[in-house]
């Protein structure tokens, strides 16, 4: 069989947890101490003061290293945290328009999609239709092209989107 390696932490057998009755045992620096029973290596763990861990229970035998089971479980979570701390997270502020926007409205909602596209946030900008102005989109048409035409240096289109029910939107990203 393959020499198979558990990466949960929850799922690694420790000590008593151990099923095998023989297992290859690897010491605390990484030397081989050969094939022994599961009794003589727990106690070759003991009196070491460490724990017994099987590393490769799909080995036959089955693999088990003497070890600080707490220090093992403590850098796996330290590795899981930092592997957290690197990862970029898409974030996505949504600007809402009307096809009849005032210039002072306007103005003020591309101020803070332009604040929002310099701190890196994509945006989405909708444009939201009541009642019998769907039947004139092309006013909503006309805002959005006035949209990109304002933006065109400070953001780029990556997804224009379609008419959803009530709303027309497309989403921005940051240049």
């Amino acid at each position: 069989m393959g020499d198979k390696r558990i990466t949960s932490i929850d799922n690694i057998r420790v000590n008593n947890r151990i099923r095998a009755s023989q297992l290859r045992l690897i010491g605390e620096n990484g030397e081989q101490l050969g094939i022994v029973t599961l009794d003589e290596a727990l106690n070759e763990a003991q009196k070491e003061g460490l724990d017994l861990v099987e590393v490769a229970p799909n080995a036959t035998p089955p693999v088990a290293r003497i070890m600080d089971y707490g220090k093992l479980k403590y850098d796996k979570k330290k590795k899981e945290h930092e592997s957290k701390k690197k990862q970029h997270v898409i974030r996505i502020k949504e600007v809402r328009f009307r096809p009849r926007i005032s210039d002072n409205d306007f103005e003020i909602k591309i101020r803070s999609i332009k604040k929002f596209l310099e701190e890196g946030f994509k945006v989405k900008v909708t444009i939201m239709y009541r009642g019998r102005e769907m039947a004139r989109q092309d006013l909503g048409e006309n805002l959005l092209d006035r949209i990109k035409e304002v933006l065109k240096n400070a953001a780029e289109i990556e997804k224009r989107g379609e008419l959803e029910r009530r709303r027309f939107s497309i989403l921005m990203a940051p240049k």
